[in-house]
């Protein structure tokens, strides 16, 4: 059957971009009629929805140059127990006509669509969600999303506990009476003897009246849930557990009370395998509950550094406001101890700021008029004022929880594997159940309904597919939510994965490995030459220049203190340097050929020249009145922290290679000093992503590190893009990766965490596939005939309790994560001298 779809397209100025977009969708295999309207901005698209999708629509409207109008929505759904859970919400979801993409996250329990808001509305989305069984958490006026979840979190946590402790009263004196006759020798037969077969009959009612209310008390959950599931013809873990306990449960109640339908001696009842089996099954959802809780520990964390409250300063006093009435612009006041409430850039004070729960960097900062803060830190021992630059959603600290939340709710591809098997699992367990009952109803004997009542409940319980559906999402959880407490962002799930199977590392070198700012690292003056002379002379020749290495020598002299004073003339030399006249002295400064120029020999400096060259420095001559006076050597410093994270990431097994425009030589001493394996120099700054290319063609995978606009490129080309968080906005949007302090020693970090977050999921995956192939024959009965065993229905449910909380507190092992590289950050005040 044929669909009709409205778009909105963005862009359309006049008749003919109206042509293109219709040519364009008509062009798209399925699609049956195309109209676009310029006036409304919408084109309607009839399609045949087995031959193309919504997001091919829009692909095509984005081939032809415009942009499509698509909208995210993230819905609280509340109700989901496994797998089979998310699987029917994101079906419902992916009906609604207008709907693209849906994805649910049984950890977070939350369901992230995208969709066209010409076609469909949220509240559709809600009312699909709704008919599918589960119910959508609601906004509410004055609370956060955020809060609203963990009210509803907390909520279910306490109404989970109230349900296990009403069942374990009645379901421990069940236990008691049903196990004592079987495991206490010559019980039965004693009551029997003693009081016949009266005995047995009130047992059997004593336990029908304590089976009763947790059977249609807490039990209630599961007809309720279940039924919907089963209406919908997707049944889940609901589904199995009503199945299998009301079958018990009905069983049991005919034998108590009408006895004489069975055969003589075989009216048993399994009350236990009902009562016992709900009340395990529902402490194991607590459990699981509260586990969820911890794993959302980190984004806790970062919720909690968001202040309540400004301090403004408007019309000269101080008024303290709520953090979202602050505004752009506005003068906010922060004395020592409190909270920075809202970027900004410091106009008055000075102090030092923990940054360390946003950036993983332990050693405050240093701030001073001019310098940036930033929402979250924690101001230390000086009173700032500052003014707000980015406020509400732009702070760099809501930014980092948006990255973190989407990061969280998304699927990596191996949660794929996952999906596939859950979307038959339930309906094969329904058909082994049947086949299961039908068996030992055939081959059982004089005891095959009982045999075949036990061994099907077994099977039903135990392969509840709850341990399935949170392998992944609760590793995923924990990981990115450790990796934004070390100052690494990962911006999905698919990024998490991909990083673990990178064979090469290449690294931008300005500003990624080197401080991608020019500084002057050495002087040495000639014999009849004062140091602090020459660098005065230097600097004041080098003051009306606006080249990087003039101003590294200016800067340079004024952290020495040195008085830098305007040279009484200047002239540049094109090609060769400059000269000056600076105190009465002629002072030129140039490379060799400049001093050659001028007569000078410069093989006496050889030796040193050559040195200053294989460490990566660029040597420049200094001449004072016709004679030779010094050499100095500029460099960009090597980052602290590079070695460190070249070295572990060599640890780590990895290939290190260098991506650069420098001149060969400098980058070959550079790749020298940090042991990188591979140089590729001279590279234009176009030409990065064809170098990264370069090494995929070799068979790497590759991810590539970088921070400034020239690397976006190869950012994108890259398997997985690492950015520089304190470089360009390009970059960082462009990254699948973010290193929110700029120490590369985060590259190994996440490298790591990547690793660990991988091997917890398939071991997660492991045990949960495992489980069940190992577990379901055993129910069935596979051990009867060689070792005369039978599995328990309430071994069944403790067994399934237990899966479910190991994945949950396997995944929480991620949180004892430690990275391979600390970061030995150390402030130092801008105002202390730094030696040359």
């Amino acid at each position: 059957m044929s669909k009709t779809i409205e778009l909105g397209v963005q862009g359309m100025t006049c008749a003919s971009c109206v042509g293109r977009v219709e040519r364009g969708l008509k062009k798209v295999e399925g699609v049956e009629q195309a109209s676009v309207n310029l006036a409304t901005e919408r084109a309607t698209v009839t399609y045949d929805p087995a031959v193309t999708t919504p997001q091919a629509l829009l692909d095509k409207v984005r081939d032809v140059g415009y942009e499509p109008v698509v909208r995210q929505i993230e819905l609280g759904v509340q109700g989901m127990t496994c797998a089979s859970c998310v699987g029917r919400v994101e079906r419902a979801l992916k009906k609604v006509d207008g709907v693209v993409e849906a994805s649910v996250n049984l950890a977070t329990e939350r369901a992230t669509v995208q969709y066209l808001p010409s076609s469909v509305r949220p509240g559709q989305l809600k009312a699909a969600i709704r008919e599918a069984g589960y119910e959508v958490l609601e906004e509410q006026a004055g609370l956060s999303r955020e809060d609203q979840e963990r009210a509803a979190r907390e909520h279910e946590v306490r109404h989970l506990r109230r349900q296990v402790l009403f069942s374990v009263v009645f379901a421990l004196p069940l236990l008691l009476l049903a196990m004592v006759p079987m495991l206490v020798p010559g019980a039965e037969a004693w009551l029997m003897g003693t009081f016949g077969h009266r005995a047995m009959t009130a047992l059997n009612w004593v336990m029908l009246a304590l089976a009763a209310p947790i059977q249609f008390g807490p039990g209630l959950r599961f007809y309720r849930l279940g039924w919907k599931s089963l209406k919908n013809r997707a049944p889940d873990m609901n589904a199995l557990v009503m199945i299998g306990t009301t079958a018990a449960f009905l069983y049991s109640l005919v034998a108590t009370v009408a006895p004489g339908l069975f055969p003589a001696g075989t009216a048993h009842v399994y009350y236990e395998a009902s009562g016992v089996v709900i009340t395990l099954i529902l402490l194991g959802k607590y459990f699981e509950a509260v586990a969820k809780g911890r794993s959302s520990e980190a984004m806790k964390k970062l919720l909690s550094l968001q202040a309540k409250t400004a301090r403004v300063v408007r019309a000269g006093q101080e008024l303290e406001v709520p953090t979202d009435e602050v505004l752009v612009g506005d003068l906010v006041s922060v004395r020592p101890g409190e909270k920075i409430p809202v970027d900004g850039e410091v106009v008055q004070g000075a102090s030092f700021v923990d940054e360390s729960m946003l950036t993983g960097e332990p050693v405050p900062v240093a701030k001073q008029p001019g310098a940036g803060v930033v929402g979250g830190s924690i101001n230390g021992n000086g009173t700032l004022t500052f003014r707000a630059t980015r406020v509400g959603a732009d702070t760099a600290l809501a930014q980092i929880i948006r990255l973190v939340e989407t990061a969280q709710g998304s699927k990596p591809p191996i949660q794929g594997l996952a999906d596939r098997v859950v979307a038959v699992f339930v309906p094969v367990v329904l058909g082994i159940a049947a086949l299961t009952f039908l068996l030992w109803l055939i081959l059982g004997g004089e005891t095959a309904l009982s045999f075949a009542l036990i061994t099907t409940v077994a099977v039903l319980i135990i392969a509840c597919p709850c341990a399935m559906g949170l392998a992944t999402p609760t590793s995923i959880m924990v990981g990115t939510g450790k990796a934004a407490e070390l100052g690494v962002l990962f911006k999905s799930g698919r990024a998490l994965e991909g990083l673990q199977d990178v064979g090469v590392v290449a690294l931008d070198k300005t500003g990624t490995l080197t401080k991608g700012k020019p500084e002057l690292t050495d002087l040495l003056p000639l014999p009849g030459f004062e140091r602090v002379s020459v660098l005065r002379w230097l600097a004041a020749a080098e003051e009306p220049s606006e080249h990087p290495l003039a101003r590294a020598i200016v800067e340079a002299a004024r952290r020495e203190g040195v008085a830098v004073a305007k040279p009484e003339s200047f002239a540049a030399v094109p090609g060769y340097g400059l000269e000056a006249r600076v105190e009465g002295h002629l002072v030129q400064v140039g490379a060799d050929r400049y001093m050659t120029r001028l007569g000078l020999d410069v093989q006496v400096l050889a030796e040193q020249v050559e040195r200053l060259g294989n460490e990566g420095k660029s040597p420049l001559y200094v001449a004072v009145d016709g004679r030779l006076a010094a050499l100095v050597a500029v460099a960009d410093p090597i980052k602290e922290g590079s070695r460190e994270a070249v070295s572990a990431l060599h640890r780590m097994g990895l290939r290190v290679a260098m991506i650069t425009g420098d001149h060969r030589r400098t980058a070959q001493a550079i790749a020298r000093q940090l042991g990188i394996d591979e140089v590729l120099a001279e590279v234009l700054p176009s030409g990065k992503s064809s170098a990264v290319k370069d090494l995929q063609t070799k068979g790497h995978k590759v991810a590539f590190v970088g921070d400034g606009i020239n690397d976006a490129p190869a950012l994108a080309q890259a398997e997985v893009g690492i950015a520089i968080g304190t470089g360009t906005d390009v970059a960082v949007e462009t990254a699948d990766v973010i290193l929110m302090s700029g120490d590369l020693r985060g590259v190994p970090n996440a490298l790591a965490l990547s690793r660990a977050t991988l091997r917890n999921i398939k071991l997660n995956l492991f045990w949960a596939f495992a489980y069940n192939i190992v577990l379901i024959p055993v129910a069935a009965g596979a051990l009867y005939p060689a070792f005369g065993l039978l599995l328990s229905p309430v071994l069944a449910a403790a067994a399934m309790g237990f899966s479910s909380v190991f994945v949950l507190t396997n995944a929480l092992r991620l949180r004892r994560f430690r990275p391979p590289v600390q970061p030995q950050a150390r402030a130092r005040s801008p105002l202390a001298p730094a030696p040359l």
